[in-house]
């Protein structure tokens, strides 16, 4: 057992950094308070080779590992939170979904633009009245000609003010087993995108009219039955939200660190205080064991198990620690930390949405304790 990166590793960490220093660095700040996704970062990214990581190499990606993902993540938003969506976007949730079940056709169709950072997918899951029990979703697919007409809503969906394609969870049939997915382009007739909102990162969204539109055949991407490896892609996207919201933990810790050494109260470094020492070893002891959770479940995922249980435990503990060591941050720094000047309040707020976004803290023990007691348990009356 080796709790070591190994040297290629250490490499392409190395080589990630020196390309966030020297592309990222500058205008980190504006960045994070931009609701506008950042192209132009999307772009240089694709050139360095940091989307489709995990994308096989005939598809257009670099053939990586989930573990590679998960480093350029972290290591990315060492240097400039904001921009570890990109790769977050460029790696894990819809874009792999289509690069593992997606036909020759639509990844020919897709992948290219998705990959150059010229596109992002978005995934449609949650409804007004499907949110946690995402099987509850009622945008149906009915057969019509040669294709099918969608019908539904979508709401607090990541990228949708400005994806170029959606991959749609929608129902062809009842039950679990009904449950499928489909590609809808932003120009398609019969879809219309709400007022945007803001969420309290500041990220945007719009909420997904779906009326009478036309998805031809050949853009289903999972029909009747394909729901389990629908939700096993998404169960994969959970690495790459606990992986940011351990990211950002550490950014936040980081620069709190870097305080206490600089600023003095009483004539005396905040450092030497035994009270801020106290916090700092806590703060240290929750991002190492939430950092050893979220390697266990990626280096398993990526010798082919990847585990529901060990996924639900690092995003679980991942979401927490991130949070609470950023909110510990901000308390460090005092009115600064609170400050827009800073990034550690956009850290926290960032680090509370993943609590509830990609599976909530709640749904997660429950999926966790059902691996403690060999049994499943339904939240149904």
């Amino acid at each position: 057992m080796d709790f070591q990166l190994t040297p290629e590793q250490e490499q392409f960490r190395t080589s990630v950094l020196g390309f966030a220093e020297k592309n990222l660095k500058s205008g980190a700040r504006e960045r994070a308070h931009s609701p506008e996704y950042p192209w132009d970062v999307a772009k240089l990214m694709a050139q360095q080779g940091l989307l489709g990581i995990t994308v096989r190499e005939e598809d257009g990606g670099q053939g990586g590992t989930l573990m590679d993902a998960v480093i350029a993540i972290e290591t990315v938003a060492s240097v400039c939170p904001r921009s570890a969506d990109v790769v977050q976007a460029g790696n894990f949730g819809p874009i792999r979904v289509l690069a593992e079940y997606g036909s020759a056709l639509q990844k020919s169709r897709f992948l290219k633009n998705l990959l150059s950072g010229e596109a992002v997918i978005s995934v449609g899951m949650t409804e007004p009245d499907a949110g946690s029990a995402v099987t509850d979703l009622k945008t149906s697919a009915t057969p019509d000609g040669a294709g099918y007409r969608i019908n539904g809503s979508k709401i607090f969906t990541t990228h949708s003010a400005y994806a170029d394609v959606i991959l749609a969870y929608v129902r062809f049939g009842p039950g679990v087993g009904g449950i499928g997915s489909v590609l809808i382009e932003k120009g398609s007739k019969g879809l219309k995108r709400g007022k945007p909102s803001k969420f309290m990162s500041g990220e945007e969204w719009a909420e997904l009219n779906f009326d009478n539109v036309h998805v031809p055949k050949d853009m289903v991407v999972l029909g009747e039955g394909g729901f389990k490896k629908q939700m096993a892609g998404f169960n994969v996207e959970r690495l790459g939200n606990a992986s940011r919201s351990l990211a950002l933990g550490r950014y936040a810790f980081e620069r709190a660190r870097e305080w206490a050494l600089q600023r003095k109260q009483f004539g005396r470094l905040l450092a030497e205080f035994q009270g801020l020492q106290w916090k700092f070893a806590d703060m240290k002891m929750q991002l190492d064991a939430a950092q050893l959770l979220l390697y266990r479940a990626a280096t398993g995922a990526d010798r082919g198990l990847p585990s529901p249980e060990e996924t639900a435990i690092a995003k679980a503990y991942c979401n927490r620690a991130g949070f609470e060591v950023a909110n510990e941050a901000l308390q460090v720094m005092g009115a600064m930390g609170y400050s827009q000047e800073e990034l550690v309040e956009y850290c926290a707020r960032r680090c509370r949405g993943w609590m509830i976004a990609g599976g909530s803290i709640e749904i997660l023990k429950n999926r966790i304790a059902e691996g403690v007691f060999g049994r499943s348990f339904s939240q149904r009356q």
